[in-house]
C-alpha cells in the first residue's frame, strides 16, 4: 500500500500474539461449540442456546439441543457466535509506509526472508483478532511471497487466515515508487511495470502462473488537485486500450481485478473498463457510484488507514490532502446510496500490525452512517460474495466452514465488542480461546 503522501508517525496501542506458528493440535472429527445466542448475520436475527456441530473442517449442523450426540463440547456461556470475519484489503508484507523513510526501509534494506517472518506475524494478529479470511493486495517489491504465505496456510505448516492474493500489483511506467533514484543502478519496485495492450496481457499471464488469485492495478497515482464542486482528481496510470487489456485478460483466465483508484479520472477508468474492485474509493461521484451498482462493482474503502494517514492524530498535512477525509465521506455515501456492495477492508500494513486492530474499521463504518449490523455484513455476507464464496465462509450455516468467533458484548449494538474476541476457530481448528 502507498498513499500518496506519507507523514510522520505516531504511537498507537500494541497488540501483542503470543504465538505465531500453528500448534500441533488436530482438527477434532466431532466436535460441538454451545452458547448463549448465534447472530445470523443475514437477517440479524438472533438464535438462542445454538449448538453448532462441526465434522472435520466444516459446519455439520445447528441445533438447539442441550448436549450434542457424540464428541467433544465447547460451552462458552453467556457470548456470542459469528462468522469469523473478512478483511478484504491487506498487505501482510507491509508493516507500516507512513513515511517514505518507513516504505524505503521496507523495499531497498529490509531482507525478503525477514519480511516474510514479519509477514507471518501479521497473520498471526488478524487471526488472533478474528480475521479468518483475508485478501492481500501487493507484496510491495517482496515478489510470490504472498503465494507462498498463502500456501504454506493451507498446508498447516504457519497459521493464518485463509488468503486470497493478488501477489506483485500492476502499474505503468514512472507512476509507482521506487522511483528518481540514481539512473544507472537497478531498484525494486513496489510493483510490477506494464506498458502496452501487449506487455499488460502477459504481465497478468505471468502473475497468474505464479499462483495470482487476483490482478491488483494502480488506475492513478501522483499529486492530487481538488475540482470545483469539491472532488479529488489526478492525472491516469493507464491508456483506456490497456487498462481494458489487463481486465479482460484477466476475466478470461477466471481471475478478478482489484483497483486502486483515489481520485474521479482513476475511477472512471477503472469501472469503464469493469474491474470488480474499487479499493479506496476517496472520490467517487453519484453517476459513478450508480454505475458501479449496474455492473457490480464493489467497494471497499479502508477507512482505518485513511484515518491513520490523515487523521486528527496525522501531522504535516496541508491542503489539498486535508480535504480527503470529507470527499472520501462523501463518496461512500453516494455509492450506499447507489446501492453499492461495500466490503470490509482496513489496508492493514499501511498501517503498523501491532499498533491498530483491523476491528476499529468497523467503528469507522458507524461513524460514517453504517447501522451496526449493516458494518458486520461488510466482513461476512458481502466480503465473502466478493471472494466469491458466499456458501464457504462468512456465515454459520451448514456445509461452511467452520470459522467461528465469540465475543462477550453485542456487537449488533456496540460494534466495538468485535475488537477482542473471546474464542476463535478458523477451519475447524481452535486459534483462541
Amino acid at each position: 500500500m502507498v498513499r500518496e503522501t506519507r507523514m510522520g508517525s505516531r504511537g498507537c496501542l500494541y497488540f501483542s500474539v503470543s504465538l505465531f506458528f500453528w500448534s500441533a493440535q488436530a482438527t477434532a472429527t466431532d466436535l460441538a461449540i454451545r452458547a448463549a445466542r448465534l447472530l445470523d448475520v443475514k437477517t440479524g436475527r438472533f438464535v438462542d442456546h445454538p449448538t453448532i456441530h462441526i465434522h472435520d473442517n466444516k459446519i455439520s449442523r445447528i441445533t438447539q439441543d442441550t448436549s450434542p450426540s457424540a464428541g467433544q463440547l465447547i460451552d462458552l456461556g453467556n457470548r456470542i457466535l459469528l462468522p469469523g470475519l473478512i478483511d478484504a484489503h491487506t498487505h501482510v508484507l507491509v508493516q507500516g509506509d507512513l513515511t517514505m523513510a518507513e516504505y524505503h526501509f521496507q523495499i531497498l534494506q529490509e531482507s525478503p526472508a525477514h519480511r516474510v517472518v514479519r509477514a507471518v506475524r501479521a497473520l498471526g494478529i488478524a487471526l488472533e483478532h478474528g480475521f479468518t479470511t483475508i485478501r492481500d493486495l501487493g507484496t510491495e517489491g517482496a515478489g510470490y511471497a504472498d503465494v507462498g504465505l498463502r500456501d504454506a496456510i493451507n498446508e498447516g505448516i504457519i497459521r493464518g487466515p485463509r488468503m486470497q492474493v493478488s501477489t506483485l500489483a500492476l502499474s505503468t511506467t514512472g507512476t509507482y515508487s521506487i522511483q528518481r533514484f540514481r539512473p544507472d543502478w537497478r531498484f525494486p519496485s513496489g510493483v510490477q511495470v506494464c506498458d502496452g495492450k501487449d506487455e499488460c496481457i502477459k504481465a497478468v499471464r505471468e502473475q497468474i502462473s505464479r499462483g495470482a488469485d487476483w490482478i491488483k492495478i494502480y488506475a492513478n497515482t501522483g499529486q492530487i488537485r481538488l475540482t470545483s464542486d469539491g472532488y479529488i482528481d489526478t492525472r491516469p496510470n493507464w491508456t483506456t486500450e490497456e487498462i481494458k487489456a489487463v481486465v479482460d485478460e484477466a476475466h478470461a483466465r477466471g481471475r478478478k481485478v482489484a483497483a486502486h483508484a483515489t481520485s474521479d479520472t482513476g475511477t472512471r477508468l477503472a469501472v469503464g473498463a469493469g474491474v470488480d474492485s474499487i479499493e479506496h474509493g476517496d472520490s467517487i461521484r453519484p453517476e459513478v457510484a450508480r454505475e458501479m451498482a449496474k455492473k457490480n462493482i464493489f467497494l471497499s474503502p479502508t477507512l482505518t488507514v485513511l484515518r491513520y494517514v490523515l487523521g486528527p492524530s496525522a501531522k504535516e498535512v496541508s491542503p489539498p490532502w486535508t480535504e480527503i477525509p470529507k470527499v472520501a465521506a462523501k463518496s461512500l455515501t453516494n455509492c450506499r446510496q447507489a446501492g453499492v456492495k461495500i466490503a470490509f477492508g482496513t489496508d492493514a500494513g499501511g498501517f503498523p500490525w501491532t499498533e491498530i486492530n483491523q476491528a476499529d474499521e468497523f467503528a469507522l463504518e458507524v461513524e460514517h452512517g453504517f447501522s451496526p449490523i449493516e458494518a458486520i455484513r461488510t466482513a461476512t455476507t458481502v466480503a465473502a460474495e466478493l471472494l466469491g464464496m458466499s456458501a464457504q465462509i462468512g456465515t454459520l450455516e451448514p456445509g461452511a466452514y467452520a470459522d467461528i468467533i465469540a465475543v462477550s458484548g453485542d456487537p449488533t449494538r456496540d460494534v466495538n465488542a468485535l475488537k477482542n474476541p473471546d474464542f476463535v476457530m478458523k477451519d475447524g481448528k481452535i486459534i483462541r480461546q
